[in-house]
């Protein structure tokens, strides 16, 4: 693909770069419009936003460094690399999910009406920076002889080169457009605040669950390679979610 979308002088651009501002941008404007529908300050999201991207960036790259600690112990340099990509989502998601709790305190903010529309711009600013993945070649697939398969031949690329591979990262991106669009969809029935949040939680984590058994990068492995970080991950994410729709029901039973 193309780790370098262009390169003049001591100017370069890399697409990964690119694609995840860009999606950080998409994000945020969508978010404001549906805040402001609902009656909230699009300002707020503004101001908001600069505060969860840093807490989303710096959680990304301490969940990748920790995934592939004895790389980064013999390449310390290389831990501010981050064009080159290397951004663990669910690091940047734990990140972001503070800030957004400070941020919700400190702007007078209901906290789950807040996620819930902050929700589908995080799905569509996933998606749009996935398609920086294919371009830097992160977040590899496994060897496959399917039809579908991307075969990277640049040098720079983060994937195996000459080697036909299961698009993974495109995988994620069709996972996230299909959220995203459950999401858009559930907003005029959702019934309570913090469904549409918890909703893409839990069928995000099973995708995503499900995608981790194609990708040939390194997972963080544990139990014998059973299972990857991200797995545990997400299944913790889904006790934690079944636990918040129980005590919601129970709360509204009890009145």
């Amino acid at each position: 693909m193309y780790p370098v979308l262009l390169s003049v002088g001591p100017i370069t651009l890399h697409t990964y770069g690119l694609m995840v501002a860009s999606g950080f941008m998409l994000g945020i404007f969508l978010t404001a419009r549906l805040a402001k529908k609902e009656g909230i300050d699009p300002q707020k999201v503004y101001d908001i936003s600069f505060w969860i991207i840093l807490s989303a960036i710096i959680g990304a790259r301490l969940f990748y460094i920790i995934v592939n600690l004895d790389f980064f112990l013999e390449n310390p340099v290389d831990i501010f690399k981050l064009w080159r990509g290397g951004l663990v989502f669910y690091g940047g998601l734990i990140g972001a999910s503070i800030a957004v709790i400070v941020c919700a305190k400190r702007y007078d903010l209901k906290l789950w009406q807040f996620a819930d529309i902050a929700t589908p711009g995080l799905a569509l600013g996933h998606a749009v920076g996935r398609v920086g993945c294919v371009f830097a070649g992160c977040c590899y697939g496994k060897a496959t002889d399917v039809a579908w398969a991307i075969t990277f031949h640049n040098a720079d690329s983060l994937a195996p080169v000459g080697v036909p591979l299961h698009p993974t990262q495109l995988y994620s991106v069709g996972n996230e457009l299909l959220l995203f669009a459950l999401l858009m969809a559930m907003r005029k029935y959702k019934k309570f605040d913090g469904q549409l949040w918890w909703t893409w939680v839990t069928l995000y984590a099973v995708g995503r669950s499900v995608i981790e058994n194609y990708r040939g990068d390194p997972r963080g492995l544990w139990f014998d390679g059973m299972i990857s970080t991200s797995q545990i991950i997400a299944i913790l994410a889904v006790l934690i979610t079944m636990g918040f729709f129980l005590a919601s029901k129970r709360k509204k039973a009890n009145g």
